[in-house]
């Protein structure tokens, strides 16, 4: 349940610079919300530049502060364009794809390829050449099928690439069973426990046109503390030692994946970068020294951490509806512009998030409500349970808080509706991330209408 509204913000939730005005109006980095609209429409993605910054170099900063050498990579799949992208990688972050479409993106924002990391459990043979023609500096392996593909691909260009291995490490962080990465029964990566994991080292090792540099794990997204990080990795360092036992190699890197969570409710604790980036390193640091291993480079994936506080989408209300939902009990409807097309997390695994009244304040009654999108489908939930103010109507603007990560990123243009604009704004001033997409870029990929 969403706490009741005021005209407070959470600094944990909202963008850093997000403020109230007298009037209740929310600005971000000093430019109203309704100015923003007004120019760009809505649904409108917001994201706060400087915000994003910090928290990037917060990231690079953290996890270059010990002993362990450690590389941050962005994880694109969070939400990719060239503008952001620019930003952090001037902040000191490489980046990480897992697609061609993503790996263009970066590469035409002018990530150097060396700073790349690709990924993925299906990728195409076009994107391996893709990523070999263009010199990615890592390649995640995740199939036997994989392995092979590259090594003919390599072989084929007379280059070696580098490359980890992803492991299945039987873990499974207290999260979403959709975003839970790391259990044996899913898609992603090669089990340890099967003996897979050794036989596709075997493989690379034996291969002159792969190098292996090391293992990857990932245990899932929304993580608030390290103890799932510490499991996946004493499981890793084993392998890694059963590697050197068996196949006399020893890896010098350990990607340990990203999945750091964030605040989307007043209740909701993560740990700050400052303390993960402390617990991870002090776990390598144990393993090396049970397991008697040489510190590796360590390799961290935030994605979500980065972009997803910086965020927020202003939406429009339309309509409102009052619904009987028992005998004494009545929820209100507030419908508003977007919907599933561009938040489809609240349906797809029931995320939650807050909200808010975003231009003026008011004294109005709280009343039980759900805000829900425009789409058919009863299921077109942008936020199952609010407590909102009774004189929410039509024209008002809503403001839902940390939607920077896996929304404009999933966006689809179900029920032919276009993807919003995401929009920067930075010392009073806005600018175009993505436009908003029109009628006729839908109808142009029509053969039927043209």
């Amino acid at each position: 349940m969403v706490l009741a509204q005021t005209n407070l913000l959470d600094p944990n939730i909202w963008p850093k610079s997000a403020t109230r005005t007298n009037a209740g109006e929310i600005a971000i980095a000093g430019v109203p919300v309704s100015q923003l609209a007004a120019e760009y429409g809505t649904p409108l993605f917001v994201l706060d530049e400087a915000d994003v910054r910090a928290r990037a170099k917060a990231y690079h900063t953290a996890f270059n502060d010990s002993e362990v050498t450690t590389e941050v990579f962005y994880a694109g799949k969070a939400f990719m364009a060239g503008k952001v992208i620019k930003w952090i990688v001037e902040e000191g972050l490489n980046v990480d794809v897992c697609t061609a479409g993503e790996l263009e993106v970066a590469l035409r924002a002018g990530v150097a390829p060396e700073r790349i990391l690709f990924h993925g459990n299906n990728k195409s043979i076009f994107e391996l050449e893709r990523a070999v023609e263009v010199g990615v500096g890592r390649i995640v392996l995740d199939s036997f099928i994989e392995i092979e593909r590259l090594t003919n691909i390599a072989s084929t260009h007379g280059v070696t690439v580098q490359v980890l291995i992803r492991l299945t490490v039987g873990v499974e962080a207290h999260t979403h069973e959709f975003i839970s990465t790391a259990h044996e029964d899913q898609k992603f990566g090669l089990s340890i426990s099967s003996g897979a994991a050794l036989e596709a080292a075997r493989m690379v090792i034996e291969s002159d046109s792969l190098s292996l540099l090391g293992l990857h794990s990932h245990i899932g997204s929304q993580i608030f503390d390290a103890q799932g990080f510490e499991i996946a990795a004493q499981r890793v360092f084993d392998t890694a030692v059963s590697i050197r036992e068996e196949l006399d190699f020893t890896v010098s890197e350990l990607n340990l994946g990203g999945g750091m969570g964030i605040a989307y409710l007043g209740e909701d604790d993560p740990l700050q970068v400052e303390q993960m980036a402390k617990a991870l390193h002090e776990i390598v640091i144990k393993e090396c020294e049970r397991v008697q291993f040489p510190v590796p480079r360590l390799l961290v994936e935030p994605g979500r951490a980065i972009i997803g506080p910086a965020g927020i989408t202003i939406y429009e209300v339309g309509t409102t509806k009052d619904v009987d939902v028992s005998d004494d009990s009545a929820r209100r409807y507030i419908s508003v512009d977007g919907g599933m097309s561009d938040n489809i997390r609240t349906a797809l695994y029931g995320a939650e998030y807050t909200v808010a009244l975003a231009t003026r304040n008011s004294t109005a009654e709280l009343i039980n409500s759900r805000v829900v999108g425009k789409h058919c489908e009863s299921g077109d939930i942008v936020i199952r349970d609010a407590t909102m103010f009774s004189d929410i109507g039509p024209g008002d603007l809503l403001a839902i808080a940390a939607t920077g990560a896996y929304c404009r990123a999933m966006a689809s243009n179900y029920n032919h509706v276009v993807r919003p604009a995401v929009v920067s704004v930075l010392n009073g001033k806005s600018e175009v991330v993505l436009r908003r997409e029109t009628i006729e870029d839908l109808l142009a990929f029509d053969a039927g209408v043209n």
